[in-house]
């Protein structure tokens, strides 16, 4: 059962409260898909704080924004609880849902907003999957959002040294096997287009090039689409299957369109392919960069994850078969 914020009690919610309560509603989903990787699972929590808010004493309330955060996070704590036993039974390798704009277009949707602000990477959110509830909890109310240790150790029913050692060994962690990551848009740019280029002519020297020695590739395909079941390491490797990829895709489809986008605030490519035999089919392969080269590439192909990712635009599409 999840904790009640301090003030809960029975009221019926008022026309005011709907207002106030928007006025936070972007920074909740950023907090929340932060803490879930899926932007859906996000939204059912904040939708769950609206009910506790709605029914809350308001004069018991000194700070609202504080007051809606630990309560997003006591009911993220409790989703990432229960999500553990599930992920435990999924088939291949889990991966965050990805969150998508154009580089040139700024949102319309408030909320993609907030996601986008204090920017998470999704390789980082890939790492974060591997931390306890409680550890992804502290680190991203602290080292995201600078939570105080006492609040966070309030969501976590425990001490405020205990609050801070969950958020150091989260950053350790999080530290020690995260893709190495930090080139620019422009240079991001350039090595897409000559990974792209090399993967689709099977230029394993080309691939090479862009490849960084210790490259790995994951791909979620959710039991549904097809995908490798483990990761792929090693440039060697991580080329031959990227190679082997578009090869088979170039072969099968009837139309590739590959455009790029930004996935979770760099750049990737949002791919839909079009198969006779079996319909479209569509795939947003994030990338991390470092020195001039990628350091992991992620394969979103598990529809139920890309139910709200927009279909690519063919005038923006790299220069595929």
């Amino acid at each position: 059962m999840c904790h009640k914020p301090k003030g809960y009690v029975v009221r019926k919610a008022e026309d005011g409260d709907v207002a106030e309560f928007d006025d936070h509603r972007d920074h909740l989903i950023g907090v929340a898909y932060r803490m879930l990787g899926s932007r859906a699972d996000a939204e059912d929590a904040v939708q769950d704080v609206w009910l506790r808010y709605a029914s809350a004493d308001h004069d018991e309330i000194r700070d609202l924004r504080a007051w809606l955060t630990t309560a997003t996070a006591r009911i993220c704590l409790d989703v990432l609880r229960s999500a553990r036993v599930r992920r435990e039974a999924y088939q291949g390798p889990w991966l965050p849902e990805p969150f998508l704009t154009r580089p040139d277009e700024s949102s319309v949707d408030p909320g993609e907003h907030a996601v986008r602000r204090e920017e998470v990477s999704y390789a980082l959110l890939v790492v974060m999957e591997n931390l306890t509830p409680e550890q992804r909890v502290a680190f991203v109310l602290h080292d995201v959002f600078a939570v105080p240790f006492d609040e966070i150790a309030s969501v976590l029913g425990t001490s405020d040294a205990a609050a801070r050692q969950l958020a150091s060994r989260a950053r350790r962690a999080v530290a020690g096997a995260a893709p190495r990551h930090t080139t620019d848009h422009g240079e991001q740019r350039r090595i897409l287009e000559a990974f792209a280029a090399a993967a689709e002519h099977g230029d394993l020297d080309g691939l090479l090039a862009v490849l960084a020695p210790d490259v790995v590739t994951v791909g979620d395909g959710g039991g549904v689409a097809p995908a490798a079941r483990h990761p792929i390491t090693g440039a060697v490797q991580v080329a031959r299957f990227m190679a082997g990829l578009f090869r088979r895709t170039a072969k099968e489809a009837a139309k590739i369109v590959a455009e790029p986008v930004l996935v979770n605030g760099d750049l990737g490519l949002l791919i839909e392919v079009t198969i006779p035999s079996l319909g479209v089919q569509r795939m947003v392969m994030a990338l991390a960069y470092a020195d001039g080269r990628i350091t992991a590439i992620y394969n979103q192909l598990n529809p139920a994850k890309l139910s709200g990712v927009p279909a690519p635009d063919p005038e923006r599409s790299l220069p595929l078969p």
